[in-house]
This record gives structure tokens, sequence and C-alpha cells, in this order.
């Protein structure tokens, strides 16, 4: 046998066999999303992620597809989406940052771990997509957000999580225990999208738009708690706050303003589960200039009931994994 005819069998050897990326893709793409959307906050780069994960899988694919290939894409999906954090933490963001909106169900998710008696850790995968888990995450560098997503999410072994990372197991542990204290802040507050949490979010969220349209400001800051903080999420594309608004008063007269503003018109709006609890998806027709014409807002509530923090999530690429709004 020629050279070139011995190199040629031994590609085909490696090569996957017909229809193993398709298959692959059919089984492992909802987990990888899970995973990649957790580890960015962004619904958009996840499925840049995957996307890149699977051609490459097209174009080197692993060297042995008779072993089960779900931990080789997802290292290779977990080195694409740190590579992607730290591009992101290397830009200027214009204002605040927000997790980008996913819409959620009531029930578990559908894709499981083999080999495990269940997909959720420390922190279940509902809880995982909320805005106050992935906000907290943004204090984590990208190995440690990695880390912990593996070990108190996906419940990784300390092995499985170093060999997914390239990490040494004493590696792991040391990254491990940082992450859990830098989250120490969230845990003092951790308040999970629990059924009651999900009617006093709605209640909440109802009251304050029946009294906006009021536009009567005392009642509107009746509604608030005294720490109230009003984060808006346009990355500089259309107009908003470019800093976090706090307090009762601000936050009351901020949203009268907007009312008076850019109330009115063709707007569109549904109450949907976004990330575990109530909000909405808004939606309007011919804005004015740099009046965002879609956009998400949803509210966290305290033990009374009151509203501690609104999300407004503007920017375009925020709102990818959003089914439009139904005329």
């Amino acid at each position: 046998m020629s050279s070139s005819t011995a190199s040629s069998a031994a590609r085909a050897a490696l090569a996957p066999p017909p229809g193993f990326v398709a298959a692959s893709y059919r089984e492992h793409e909802r987990f990888l999303w899970a995973l990649c959307y957790r580890l960015t906050g962004s619904a958009a780069d996840a499925d840049d992620i995957v996307q890149e994960t699977f051609v490459r899988a097209l174009e080197r694919p692993p060297a042995r597809t008779d072993e089960p290939v779900r931990p080789w894409l997802a290292r290779v999906a977990l080195n694409l989406g740190r590579d992607a954090l730290r591009r992101r933490k290397r830009r200027a963001y214009d204002g605040p940052w927000l997790p980008s909106p996913i819409e959620t169900e009531p029930g578990p998710p559908s894709f499981e771990i083999p080999g495990k008696d269940g997909t959720e850790g420390r922190y279940d995968l509902l809880e995982s997509a909320s805005f106050a888990f992935l906000i907290a995450l943004e204090a984590l560098t990208p190995q440690q957000r990695a880390v912990l997503l593996l070990r108190d999410v996906f419940d990784y072994s300390v092995q499985e999580t170093a060999d997914a990372l390239g990490l040494s197991e004493a590696s792991v542990k040391t990254t491990h225990h940082r992450a859990r204290r830098a989250l120490e802040p969230y845990e003092r507050e951790r308040c999970r999208p629990s059924p009651e949490l999900v009617e006093r979010s709605g209640a909440a969220l109802a009251r304050f738009l029946e009294t906006l349209a009021t536009q009567d400001v005392a009642a509107i800051e009746a509604l608030l708690s005294e720490g109230v903080r009003v984060v808006s999420d346009a990355n500089g594309e259309y107009r908003a706050a470019r800093r976090i608004v706090v307090g009762p008063s601000r936050v009351a007269r901020l949203f009268v303003g907007l009312l008076r503003h850019e109330g009115g018109g063709d707007l569109r709006y549904e109450s949907r589960l976004l990330n575990g609890l109530p909000g909405l998806v808004v939606e309007r027709g011919a804005p004015a200039d740099r009046v965002a014409p879609r956009y998400v807002v949803r509210c966290d509530v305290d033990a009374r009931g009151r509203i501690a923090a609104i999300h407004l999530v503007l920017a375009s690429q925020k709102l990818t994994a959003l089914r439009a709004v139904a005329p």
C-alpha cells in the first residue's frame, strides 16, 4: 500500500461515521445551549457557540467516535464560551449590562446528563437561569464561572470538571472555593423562582402598570421598596438611562416621564415567564428616533411584595431568543 493510500485510510478511520454530527446535534444541542447561556448570560452568544462547536465537530471531530461525545462537545463549548466572556469583559459597554431574557416554562428542562440521577446540583436549572443568578455570576472570572456552573448547577464531579476545563483537580477545588465566596452576597438574598414568587412578582408588576397609567407619583412610590433600582440595558442603541436609578421618588418620576414622552402609539405587549419569573415583552409600531421598538420589562420583589428592582432590556442583540408579540 502506498503512503498516500495509507494516509487516506487513516483519515477515513478517524472521520465521523455518516450522520454522526447530525445525531450528536439532535441529542446534545439543548444541553450545550443551556450550558453556554448560563456561562455567557447571552442567548445570541449561546447560539453562536453551539453552532461553532458543531462546526468544529465536522471539521476536526473527536478521535474516537465510539466513546460518549458529550464530554468532548462540552469541552469545546466551554473553551469557546470562556473566550467569548474574556472578549466581552475587554470591550467597553455603554451603560449597565443585563442578561438576555429567555422564555421559560414551569416544568423542568427535558435534557438530562447520562449516568446521573438528575441535572441539578446546588442551584437548580431554573434558578441558574434567573436574572438574579446571572447578574451575580458577573462578579466571577470566566474560569470561576465555568467551574461553578459545572460543579453547582450541572453536578459535575471534581474530576469531570477538571477534564472539561483542562485543569488540575486541585485548581478546580481552589477556583470553586473562590467562586462560592464571590457569590456570598447572592446567597444572603437568595430567592428561588418558586410558584409563590411567580404569583407575587406577577401581581406586583400588574399593580405597577395599573398605577403607572394614572401618572400618580405618590401612588407609584407606594409600590416600591426604599432601595428600589432601575437598570436599563440599551448598550447605546436606544435612549435609556446610562446609570442605575435608585430610590422610589426618582424611579417614579423616571417612569412617569417616560410615559409622557414615549407612551401611547401602537403598543402591543404580552406577559410571559422570562427566566423563571413574569415579565412583559413590549413592541411599539413606528417609534420615534432612538426609541426602542421592542423591549422587556421585569421586576424583582421583596418579602412584602414591593418592587425592589426593575430591569429594562432594550438592546436588540439581547432580545433574539424572544417570540414576537402577537398582532
